[in-house]
């Protein structure tokens, strides 16, 4: 809190976004305004509103605020930056860039409001350190549309390619270093994004699809043609990262792609020793690295995952009940601080006090349950419920007859 204080001119938001990131971090079956507000003993939820919607402070600053917190506490030489995109499934047609598309987390098209994030992963830990929310294209077809959910005039339709491009070049600008990228194949079938990591040094492992084509020696070929031509002796058995159940061993093959350009390119082939299913990815390093290298990154993108995983269950990165931009992205970058905090706690115990041979070490979910249990604690009486109570029903009552009274207009 005292790394973001300075970001906000007046004590109420400062008390206000204290409370609001404690919320965030509790044990709330649901997370809004209002539940937060109960929880932490104030009488109504306008303080926790006007800090999303009409406090004077800039979201961006505090975003930056937490990249710099995650790098200082998880730093490592050989980190991956990672980018993905979540969808958050919407009701209604204001919430900001809502539209009915694909999301993963529904598994299918609903009406969501998706987003894309950069999440700094090395071995002490991860965390997201950077967002861009995504704009269709039917929303900047219709200025009037944006304006009223508080989106800028320069606000245009950039592909998810584009924002991620966008996030690692400010990350990089920030006097930040990773080594390496990595992203599915929304983003290594973009040209967009792999000749600007070429330009900065930085190496990527980026998924392509099997259709996606490459250059070899001997022409150009799908990757999927290509992988029939491997000798068994190409392939090892090599794990991508340690799982939940053990390690994530795969078949792997790489082979090396010319280019004049300085610098080493390869196609890295994943093969499900189970299923046989592959997976393909497009490599780039400034200089050569072992096969065993591509394949730690490649085993990096699943971090973004577990992020997004633990982000919505633990800091509600998913629960905002807003409609505009600027509330939307102020909720996010508290969400993204709230949960960089329980990254940054686990990888410190890790370090300081490592776990008993009987035990696993500290989760960033055991870490929230001890956080609000033993610190935090918050213990309200009877008629501070009973004032909520009747907050609630009366709010509710005058939205109720609104309803009511416009059914009757239209009628």
């Amino acid at each position: 809190m005292d790394r973001i204080s300075g970001r906000f001119a007046r004590v109420e938001p400062r008390r206000h976004v204290r409370q609001l990131a404690l919320g965030l971090l509790s044990d709330l079956p649901r997370k809004n305004c209002w539940t937060i507000a109960e929880w932490a003993g104030e009488t109504t939820p306008d303080g926790m509103q006007h800090l999303l919607g009409r406090a004077k402070r800039d979201a961006d600053q505090v975003r930056d605020d937490v990249r710099e917190y995650v790098v200082e506490h998880l730093r490592d030489d050989q980190a991956v930056l990672v980018v993905d995109e979540t969808g958050d499934v919407k009701k209604g047609t204001r919430t900001v860039c809502a539209q009915r598309q694909y999301t993963g987390t529904a598994g299918r098209i609903e009406n969501s409001q998706v987003a894309v994030y950069l999440v700094y992963a090395g071995r002490r830990g991860h965390a997201a350190v950077d967002r861009e929310l995504y704009i269709p294209r039917s929303w900047t077809a219709d200025p009037d549309r944006c304006r009223a959910a508080g989106l800028g005039e320069e606000a245009g339709f950039a592909t998810k390619p584009e924002l991620a491009t966008r996030m690692i070049t400010r990350f990089l600008d920030a006097g930040h270093h990773a080594s390496w990228a990595a992203g599915d194949e929304v983003y290594g079938g973009n040209p967009t994004l792999r000749a600007p990591l070429e330009e900065r040094g930085t190496g990527y492992v980026l998924a392509v699809a099997c259709s996606h084509e490459v250059t070899t020696g001997t022409g150009k070929f799908r990757a999927d043609t290509l992988v029939k031509k491997l000798p068994k002796r190409a392939w090892q058995k090599l794990s991508a990262g340690a799982g939940a159940k053990g390690h994530r061993f795969y078949d792997w093959a790489a082979i090396d792609l010319p280019d004049p350009a300085t610098g080493s390119r390869q196609l890295l082939i994943r093969r499900n020793r189970t299923t046989g299913e592959l997976a393909y990815y497009r490599c780039y390093s400034p200089a050569p690295v072992p096969l065993a290298t591509l394949v730690r990154v490649a085993g990096s993108r699943w971090r973004v995952e577990e992020t997004f995983q633990s982000g919505k269950g633990l800091a509600g990165l998913d629960e905002h009940q807003v409609r505009r931009y600027a509330s939307s992205s102020r909720w996010v970058t508290l969400a993204m601080l709230a949960h960089a905090f329980l990254a940054v706690v686990r990888a410190d115990e890790h370090a300081r006090h490592p776990a008993p041979d009987a035990l696993i070490p500290l989760t960033c979910n055991e870490i929230q349950r001890l956080f609000i249990t033993v610190v935090i604690r918050p213990v309200h009486d009877t008629a501070h419920r009973l004032s909520w109570s009747h907050w609630r029903r009366r709010h509710q009552a005058r939205s109720q007859a609104s309803h009511y009274r416009r059914q009757a207009a239209q009628a």
